[in-house]
């Protein structure tokens, strides 16, 4: 009886994968086959499918007495049952997409754990670059699937493929550079789409799949720790699982307290429930510093708003500086021993984001006092001035329009796009301790010191290896994309420029040109912003080779330098 159900179980889910496949083209398809028969008929018996075998799988996993560990998967699918049964009639499309994303979820399930005994799973924790960037890459297409369907978009059309994979790319880089209006393209579906886009980039691929493993019950190997360390810049002194869920209420709290605090504004101009989202959609954003917003204008209405620059720039902030520099200033703050002090990496990212903020500000506010904000009142110029230069680290909102600046300002925001976040946060660039290391080492040479220290501490030689590496890394990335955007885009050096640091740096703020790219300049910008987010140190690890470690020492000679 037990061997009959399990064949029966598989049998079900054989028929679940292909009827996933076919909910699939009917949620893509949707023009096509309303033009051939009736697609409200197609659309229900289709979702009404679904249901069934959702119905025969519950049956089944009952019979066969599933263990306790599996008891939450089926009563996540009981409550899936009920949900859909209820939205059958009103929302066939809602039923088919839900149920589509619970297969989607068991068929990944599947290759990962059991296809190949396990094998594919077991290569992938074993290569965790390569596991960070094939994530990015599922995630950016699946992504870009979504929102290529007619339900994404207002008009109900297919959305082109290169600005749905543009979108979906600059959403999970958190970069905010976008081809079609995010308010006036995509429909309520589409910017739900991009907010959980925006929020896996934000929290970043490695967490999210580490927390999945966790769910599936799959013990966390050493690799996966260590990655996961270096990801989110945590102390090995925490556990990992410590580490996930600090992560997790972190992110909940802030965006939480974020969205609450922009209601009270919002709510001013808006009706509550447009308010209530456009303040959860600008917090997220904001915290994982990806700029993306409804409003057609992005903040420019607001510049004179002290609430909304004032939350929006801390929530920046907070984002930018890093998941272990925030649980650390939390460990610092609440604990008993206040003798306890903060860790190196904390001081250096503190240190050197309130030096670049405070150069930022007075560098916008000196080059645009005459141009970008003439006529602005000193209100609007603090403002203005303090936003810019807090956006431009890798945030991509704006509250002055970037292209009425002048040479002045949109160098020093290519040098701040540049440097970028700190590392472990939402942000990109090259990272601010990379650009702290680099200014030490220049320090410590004028000074005639041989090592490299701050805070009585000293830098350890590979940080500024790793350092010098990841900046001439960059640099070279960068130039090699700007010169074949400058073969196939017409627009001026300084204005290409920008919008390739823009890319890399994840930063999302444009001259006015991402509109205006050519097919292949997308897919150059796409690249950057792909690039930019991994980081091209992780590329190197993922594709460079282990040489075998022997034991000899070359002599050592000096060369002249300079």
């Amino acid at each position: 009886m037990v061997n009959l159900i399990r064949k029966t179980l598989r049998q079900v889910e054989i028929a679940a994968y292909l009827l996933a496949i076919w909910s699939f083209l009917v949620l893509f398809l949707e023009p096509i086959i309303g033009f051939y028969t009736n697609y409200a008929r197609v659309e229900f018996f289709t979702a009404l499918a679904n249901l069934v075998l959702l119905l025969l799988t519950i049956l089944n996993r009952v019979l066969l007495g599933e263990s306790k560990e599996r008891h939450r998967i089926l009563l996540f699918d009981v409550a899936m049952l009920i949900l859909g049964s209820i939205f059958l009639v009103s929302q066939a499309k809602f039923v088919i997409f839900s149920l589509l994303i619970r297969q989607t979820y068991f068929i990944l399930q599947y290759i990962l754990f059991r296809a190949f005994e396990g094998k594919l799973y077991r290569w992938l924790t074993g290569n965790p670059p390569v596991t960070l960037m094939l994530s990015f890459l599922l995630v950016i297409l699946f992504g870009a699937i979504l929102l290529m369907l007619p339900v994404s978009s207002k008009l109900k059309t297919v959305t082109p493929f290169m600005d749905a994979l543009f979108t979906a790319t600059s959403a999970t880089c958190v970069t905010g550079l976008v081809v079609v209006d995010t308010g006036t393209h995509f429909s309520f579906f589409g910017q739900m789409v991009i907010l959980m886009l925006i929020q896996i980039g934000g929290l970043g691929i490695m967490t999210i799949s580490t927390v999945f493993a966790i769910i599936l019950g799959q013990r966390i190997n050493l690799k996966l720790e260590n990655i996961m360390y270096q990801v989110v810049g945590g102390s090995y002194a925490v556990n990992v699982f410590q580490l996930l869920k600090s992560i997790v209420l972190v992110t909940l709290v802030i965006e939480s307290v974020g969205t609450l605090l922009l209601f009270a504004r919002f709510a001013q101009d808006f009706q509550p429930m447009e308010a209530l989202f456009l303040s959860l959609f600008h917090a997220v954003s904001a915290f994982c510093n990806a700029g993306f917003s409804p409003l057609g204008n992005n903040l420019v209405s607001y510049v004179d708003s002290l609430a909304v620059n004032l939350v929006i720039t801390a929530l920046i902030i907070a984002g930018g500086l890093g998941f272990s520099v925030i649980i650390d200033l939390q460990h610092h703050a609440l604990k008993k021993d206040r003798a306890r002090k903060l860790n190196l990496h904390t001081k250096i990212v503190l240190v050197t984001t309130a030096f670049l903020l405070v150069l930022g500000f007075t560098v916008f506010y000196l080059a645009e006092y005459n141009g970008a904000m003439r006529g602005f009142s000193i209100h609007r110029r603090i403002l203005g001035s303090w936003f810019q230069s807090v956006t431009l680290r890798t945030a991509g909102f704006n509250t002055i329009d970037l292209s009425q600046i002048g040479k002045a300002s949109v160098l020093i925001s290519i040098v701040l796009m540049f440097i970028g976040a700190s590392p472990g946060s939402t942000g990109g660039g090259i990272k601010t301790t990379s650009f702290a290391v680099l200014t030490l080492s220049v320090i410590s040479l004028l000074k005639g010191k041989r090592h490299i220290s701050v805070f009585k501490r000293r830098i350890h030689e590979y940080n500024f290896r790793e350092a010098t590496g990841l900046i001439m890394l960059s640099i070279t990335i960068i130039l090699v994309v700007l010169f074949f955007l400058m073969l196939v885009e017409p627009h001026a050096f300084d204005k290409l420029l920008f919008e390739a640091v823009s890319a890399f740096g994840t930063v999302g703020l444009t001259l006015g040109i991402t509109p205006q790219l050519t097919v292949i300049g997308k897919l150059l910008i796409t690249v950057l912003m792909y690039v930019g987010r991994i980081g091209p140190l992780t590329m190197i690890y993922a594709f460079s080779t282990k040489a075998k470690q022997i034991n000899i020492n070359y002599a050592e000679e000096k060369i002249p330098i300079g």
